[in-house]
């Protein structure tokens, strides 16, 4: 691992992949403006209620379940760069969409919900194509690296974005927001319009079904890549059955301000800053399957932090907890995401990324329901300890896995273990 990263630290990043990087951050801030301006639009222009944001929050994440694997299929057999162009282009009219919409006065909740659920298809298909593209893009050695700058572009936009949306709802109005959203989304379709894709050998044409028996074969027949899925699975578990009762729990129970949840919430973003930084000096320090452990080891600590809160109350491990959940997480992604990309064939890139993308973001509104069942049923105390059982269970399959034990990125042949 050593050699590995330190390679990586000193390869220069080709010119293909920083239009990819630029585009990447421009994208994900566009999602994560429009992600926040819409609540605020709901609530103060339309008179939502919270059963109004619940569903508006579900068909924006509704995408994730229903097209991440058909959106996966379709990176496999075409451009990915025109996969992803076109998604950022859906996204643009969406956005633009709902600009004109409050300009004319006729938006409603259907219609901010409908266009949302399109503004997610262009997202899902997007994240789905962009991990695929980067090793046609840049050397072996340097996948680590070109993750790092993927995932400090998202960080960044998960810091700043949901700040950015607020703030522009409040000085410009709702429809401006979403202005601005799709000005950047047009500036991703800009830089991808200049990205030049290596060619790919065509593949046989084969039945969709047939495709994705094959990427779901591969995924759970390795040693390397199934107990990789399973922690992201009860990592978000966890994480929403927290998420789905922590406003109510740190107002109520812990006795802070709206201001000082805020606070609490923003550490998380602050913390994926900090990880994403870190990383590559993490990276030449351990070996990659110690890397793979601190971001589970993160989630673990944070939820018992939380869970200390029950009979402490405090606003300090709350924060802590999710700067935890922040920093810890983000060097997972990155490796996760190089593993992945070291051992897939190129052929199935897309349909394994969208099988990933699948399982970790159907646990989210699973995470959310089992978090609502417990509270009613047996109190928020009960989510608590619920979620750190996730976290544990999460942090002991990655422990007891052969990824743990790995000394650097495996070779492509490493997927027949």
């Amino acid at each position: 691992m050593l050699a590995t990263s330190t390679q990586s630290s000193t390869v220069r990043l080709p010119a293909a992949f920083q239009r990819l990087a630029w585009s990447n951050l421009a994208a994900q801030s566009a999602e994560q403006i429009s992600l926040a301006a819409a609540p605020l639009v709901a609530v103060f222009a339309l008179g939502a209620d919270a059963r109004d944001t619940g569903l508006l929050q579900t068909a924006q994440t509704l995408p994730f379940l229903l097209l991440s694997i058909p959106l996966g299929v379709w990176a496999d057999r075409r451009s990915r760069r025109t996969l992803m162009t076109l998604a950022e282009s859906v996204r643009v009219i969406a956005m633009l969409g709902v600009l004109l919409l409050v300009m004319a006065h006729a938006l409603s909740l259907p219609l901010l919900a409908m266009l949302g659920f399109i503004a997610a298809t262009g997202t899902v298909a997007y994240n789905v194509a962009a991990p695929s593209l980067v090793p046609a893009l840049v050397p072996r050695e340097a996948y680590a690296s070109a993750n790092g700058r993927l995932e400090l572009a998202r960080s960044v936009a998960y810091s700043a974005g949901p700040a950015l949306g607020g703030l522009l709802v409040g000085w410009i109005g709702a429809g401006w927001a979403y202005g601005c959203a799709a000005a950047l989304s047009a500036l991703a379709v800009t830089c991808l319009a200049g990205l030049r894709e290596p060619p790919r050998a065509p593949a046989p044409r084969r039945h969709f079904m047939l495709e994705l028996r094959d990427g779901t074969r591969f995924v759970l027949g390795d040693a390397l890549l199934r107990p990789m899925l399973a922690t992201a699975v009860f990592f978000n578990l966890g994480f929403f059955v927290l998420q789905a009762v922590y406003v109510p729990y740190a107002v109520h129970r812990l006795g802070l301000s709206a201001s000082a949840v805020g606070v609490t919430l923003g550490a998380y973003g602050v913390g994926m800053v900090c990880g994403a930084l870190a990383a590559p000096t993490i990276a030449r320090r351990l070996t990659f399957g110690r890397v793979l452990i601190i971001g589970p080891s993160c989630g673990l600590l944070a939820s018992l932090g939380m869970m200390a809160t029950i009979v402490a109350p405090s606003f300090w491990p709350a924060m802590t907890s999710f700067f935890l959940l922040g920093a810890g997480p983000i060097l997972w992604v990155v490796g996760s995401t190089t593993l992945r990309q070291a051992i897939t064939p190129e052929r199935m890139m897309g349909r394994v990324s969208a099988l990933v993308s699948t399982a970790t973001y159907g646990a989210r509104p699973v995470g959310a329901l089992l978090g609502a069942a417990i509270s009613a049923r047996w109190g928020v105390d009960a989510c608590l300890v619920t979620a750190a059982a996730a976290f544990l269970t999460q942090a002991l399959i990655i422990v007891m896995s052969p990824a743990a034990r790995l000394e650097s990125v495996p070779e492509a042949s490493a997927a027949a273990c």
